[in-house]
C-alpha cells in the first residue's frame, strides 16, 4: 500500500512542521522559564507522540514528561464527544504547572474534560500546547487554568488531516507531514 497515493494534498511539510515546533519551543521556554518548579509536559496519546518528542527535545528547561491517553474518535472521523481516559498519568500534579500537548484541537470536548480533570488533580496552572487548531469544528470552549497560556502550531482548515502522530484508523501516523486524507478511503 502506498500511502502517499492516499492523500489529496500536502498541507504542511515536514520542515515547515520542524520550524514550527522549534518556534513553540521557544514561546514555552520563554513563559515557563521561571517557574519552579518546572512544568510537567503531558503529551495526550496517541496522536501527539511525536509533537511532544520533537517538543521537549527544543525546551531546555528541567521539565517532567508524562503521558494520558484520551479516547473520543474510535475508528471514526467524528468526535463522539464523550472522551473517556484508557491510560492515566504516573507524576503527581499537585501544585505543578501543567501543560497539555496536544495533536489537535478540534470540537474542544477531549481537552475541556483534560483541562477539568488536571484542575481537580491540584494542577497549579494548565496550559495547552497544540499542534493543530481547527476552530471551526468547536463544540465546547475550553477555559484554561490559573495564568495557563494557549500556544497553537498552525490553524488548520476543515479538512480531515492525517501525518505527523495524526491517523485515521491508527493508519498514516509515520507520515513525516500533515496531508489530506482523501474522502473517498474515509467514508
Amino acid at each position: 500500500m502506498n500511502m502517499e497515493s492516499h492523500i489529496e494534498q500536502i498541507l504542511w511539510t515536514q520542515e515547515q512542521i520542524s520550524d514550527r515546533v522549534s518556534q513553540l519551543a521557544v514561546q514555552v521556554t520563554e513563559y515557563f522559564k521561571d517557574e519552579d518548579p518546572s512544568p510537567v509536559i503531558i503529551g495526550v496519546a496517541t496522536g501527539a507522540f511525536l509533537f511532544v518528542a520533537d517538543l521537549v527535545r527544543k525546551i531546555p528547561l528541567p521539565i517532567a514528561v508524562d503521558f494520558i491517553r484520551s479516547d473520543s474518535y474510535g475508528c471514526g472521523t467524528q468526535s463522539t464527544g464523550e472522551p473517556s481516559i484508557s491510560l492515566d498519568l504516573k507524576i503527581d500534579i499537585t501544585g505543578r504547572h501543567v501543560i497539555l500537548v496536544e495533536d489537535i484541537v478540534d470540537t474542544g470536548h477531549t481537552l475541556s474534560c483534560l483541562i477539568d480533570l488536571m484542575k481537580s488533580r491540584g494542577a497549579l496552572s494548565v496550559s495547552v500546547c497544540t499542534f493543530l487548531n481547527k476552530p471551526v469544528r468547536r463544540k465546547v470552549q475550553f477555559q484554561l487554568v490559573g495564568d495557563g497560556k494557549f500556544f497553537c502550531g498552525f490553524e488548520c482548515p476543515d479538512y480531515f488531516v492525517v501525518g505527523y502522530g495524526m491517523d485515521y484508523a491508527e493508519k498514516y501516523r509515520n507520515l513525516p507531514y500533515i496531508g489530506v486524507l482523501k474522502p473517498e478511503l474515509y467514508k
